[in-house]
C-alpha cells in the first residue's frame, strides 16, 4: 500500500541542488521511525479494546487476541491492516537489534533485518487484519530470530 503521508516528508527531507544522493532514512532514521510507529487507527482500536500498545513483543500477542469487529468494514480493513503493519516493523526494529526501516524505491516502507532481509509489513499486516494469518506475534518471533 503507497502511504502518502511519506511523500510529503521524503520532500522535506530530499537533497538540496547539487547534493549527492542518498536515502531519505539515512538523514533522519528517528523522524522517519516516529512517524511510522503512529499507528493511530490501529491504537486506538487496541485501547478501545482494553490492550495497551507499548511496542512490545507482548502487545502484538495482545493485538492477535482481539476480536477481529473490522473484517465487517471494507473501508477500515485496509488502513487498520496498515497500521498494524507499521505497528509490528515498529516492534521489530525497537526490539531486534540492527533492524531500521527501509523505504523502497516504491515508497513501499520495510523493515531490513541485520541479514539484509527485507520484511514486507504493511504486507504482513493486512494479512492479518483480514484473515488473521501470520499472527503479528508468530511473525515477530520468526524475525527476532534472523
Amino acid at each position: 500500500m503507497n502511504i502518502p503521508f511519506l511523500d510529503s516528508w521524503r520532500k522535506r527531507h530530499a537533497p538540496g541542488p547539487g547534493a549527492a544522493p542518498s536515502s531519505a532514512v539515512d538523514r533522519d532514521p528517528e523522524g522517519l521511525a516516529e512517524l511510522l510507529s503512529e499507528c493511530e487507527l490501529l491504537r486506538a482500536h487496541a485501547q478501545s479494546a482494553g490492550v495497551a500498545l507499548d511496542d512490545s513483543p507482548a502487545s502484538l500477542e495482545a493485538l492477535d487476541q482481539l476480536q477481529p469487529r473490522w473484517r465487517d468494514d471494507p473501508e477500515l480493513l485496509p488502513w487498520l491492516g496498515n497500521d498494524a503493519g507499521l505497528y509490528l516493523g515498529t516492534v521489530v526494529i525497537r526490539t531486534v537489534r540492527d533492524a531500521g526501516w527501509w523505504i523502497r524505491s516504491d515508497g513501499q516502507p520495510v523493515v531490513r533485518l541485520a541479514n539484509g532481509r527485507e520484511v514486507d509489513v504493511v504486507e504482513a499486516g493486512q494479512a492479518w487484519a483480514a484473515d488473521g494469518a501470520p499472527e503479528l506475534s508468530q511473525l515477530y518471533a520468526e524475525l527476532a530470530e534472523s
